[in-house]
């Protein structure tokens, strides 16, 4: 049975933030369950997809507007967290829908609602992304009423891909001769190809496979929105759509993101815990004279300590969260030096967890090895989610250690996401 940590709700927690956390916690052993499923097919197993679904876990960050439960910050760390807990891959799909549904939110009022008119029956994120920010693009052309989007190549790391209905990618056109713009195009399924070749280490379930067009596919602009313009369009979303999770600027959102994907790493850590606590307790030590793994002290030392571990970087994530909530509903903008130091928060409290996970495994060792100890599946997953680009743990020391040391910030967005840094500096050549 999954163990809860003693936790006060928060003043910013919602009722239908914690009917969904309860769920997902309710879900934890059948997740866990079938997680080792969802690695060999790359993706979520169809009865994880079908429970989750049945909570509403895909819509936390839909708009009220179109059936959506538009969650903030808090809610959305212990929801994450609790999914994760059963298996990373599940949490790292409940992520992918939470994130894009703010980037699916900067195009245009019809074509959000053609999306979120199908999001509530959808099974799983109705919109998903691959490289989008990434200097890696494919190639489009303007034409009367849209875009030609030109096949060949592909978009890497499509998170989700095999349960979205939408993908949003990254193209590269010319509007003018010799001056390229880099533009958000949406794709619906049917429209791109995924490729198998999501074969990696850890997350093997959140199919984060690449996808292609294999002959040119027409795009009307309606579907079409110039990456330049993201920073200002999610700042704009506090205008058109309500709800806790809406109130934010654009570098609130995007701390968000961080957020979740080190909440990820939380859950897993919590996960791993107690597997750790049920093997200690029944397996016998190889080379100790203690009846069981759980009466040594050394493994008592690590269990102390790991649970202290983990309980901190929970509290640091669960408190930088309800700082966003509070930040949020007092209309207040994030600087660049807050978004560093609290980005430098989420992901130190994940590095702390991929450390805590290491340790367990050491301590109980090479049972833990075996794939079908859940263990080892939860310690190869936080180090892939601990590996991501914007979330990498010296990088995010350096941006935010340069303004504490009294240097200037780095272009905004331009940590997390670069290519919206190129964009902008192309829409300024242009």
């Amino acid at each position: 049975m999954a163990s809860a940590s003693p936790m006060h709700e928060s003043v910013h927690s919602s009722p239908e933030g914690r009917l969904i956390r309860d769920r997902m916690r309710d879900l934890i052993p059948l997740i866990r369950q079938h997680a080792s499923e969802g690695e060999r097919i790359g993706c979520l197993p169809p009865a994880t997809l079908a429970a989750m679904h049945e909570t509403g876990v895909f819509q936390v960050s839909a708009p009220l507007e179109h059936g959506g439960y538009a969650l903030g910050a808090r809610d959305l760390a212990e929801i994450v967290a609790n999914v994760a807990q059963g298996d990373g891959s599940a949490a790292w799909i409940v992520m992918i829908a939470s994130g894009f549904a703010r980037v699916m939110l900067t195009f245009p009022d019809e074509t959000v609602a053609a999306v979120y008119g199908r999001a509530s029956q959808w099974p799983g994120p109705v919109v998903a992304s691959a490289s989008l920010f990434s200097d890696r693009i494919q190639k489009g052309r303007p034409i009367d009423g849209g875009y030609i989007i030109e096949a060949g190549g592909k978009w890497a790391f499509g998170s989700g891909c095999k349960h979205a209905a939408f993908m949003v990618v990254g193209v590269e056109v010319e509007e003018t001769p010799g001056v390229p713009t880099r533009l958000m195009v949406l794709l619906e399924k049917g429209q791109y190809r995924i490729i198998d070749d999501w074969q990696v280490m850890g997350m093997s379930g959140s199919s984060s496979n690449s996808v292609a067009v294999d002959e040119d596919v027409f795009v009307p602009a309606s579907r079409v929105v110039p990456l330049a313009e993201l920073p200002q369009r999610l700042d704009g979303l506090r205008q058109r759509f309500g709800g806790q999770g809406y109130k934010l600027d654009a570098l609130g959102l995007m701390l968000i993101v961080a957020m979740e994907t080190m909440a990820i790493t939380v859950g897993m850590a919590r996960g791993a815990f107690d597997c750790f606590v049920e093997q200690a307790r029944a397996r016998k030590p190889f080379n100790l004279p203690y009846e069981k793994v759980a009466d040594a002290p050394s493994v008592q030392v690590v269990a102390g300590k790991v649970k202290a571990m983990i309980n901190a970087a929970q509290a640091l994530i669960f408190e930088r969260a309800a700082y966003i909530d509070r930040k949020a509903n007092g209309g207040e903008a994030f600087s660049p030096a807050e978004e560093a130091e609290i980005m430098m928060d989420f992901v130190h409290a994940g590095n702390v967890c991929g450390a805590a996970l290491d340790m367990m495994q050491i301590a109980l060792g090479s049972s833990t090895v075996s794939l079908s100890n859940p263990i080892q599946r939860f310690v190869r997953d936080a180090r892939v989610a601990l590996t991501h680009g914007s979330t990498r743990l010296d990088p995010a020391a350096e941006i935010s250690g340069r303004q504490l040391l009294g240097h200037a910030p780095f272009a905004s967005f331009a940590a997390a996401v670069p290519g919206v840094a190129k964009a902008e500096k192309e829409a300024k050549l242009a």
